[in-house]
């Protein structure tokens, strides 16, 4: 992100895309919400402390759907403010989740 009087222009800080016009439409759309989708993602991480959630612990916690939610840890793992904390726990699809933690979280639980 540039600095603060400029809008942010790059991924973290804009909904990323795959450069498919359909894609770019919907990136373009979310970009607006994402601060506010990422601060309450980082919010229900940061709650749980060094247990952490996977994303579809984030999804529910936030009240929100997957699309809306999961795409919002990669992009605060891209700015370094979750995660993996070596853990698995099972997701919806009864498949290995990773779990996200806070930086802190992360140094308590090897503490």
């Amino acid at each position: 992100m540039s600095n603060d009087n400029e809008k942010p222009d790059r991924y973290p800080d804009v909904a990323g895309h795959r450069g498919i016009d359909a894609s770019i439409e919907a990136a373009e759309g979310m970009t607006p919400k994402i601060g506010r989708l990422q601060k309450m993602t980082l919010a229900v991480i940061r709650e749980e402390g060094p247990r952490g959630r996977t994303s579809d612990e984030s999804t529910e916690a936030c009240g929100m759907d997957r699309w809306s939610i999961q795409p919002r840890i990669s992009e605060l793992k891209a700015k370094r403010l979750v995660v993996d904390c070596g853990l698995r726990r099972r997701n919806s699809t009864g498949k290995n989740a990773i779990v996200w933690v806070t930086p802190e979280h992360k140094q308590e639980e090897a503490a």
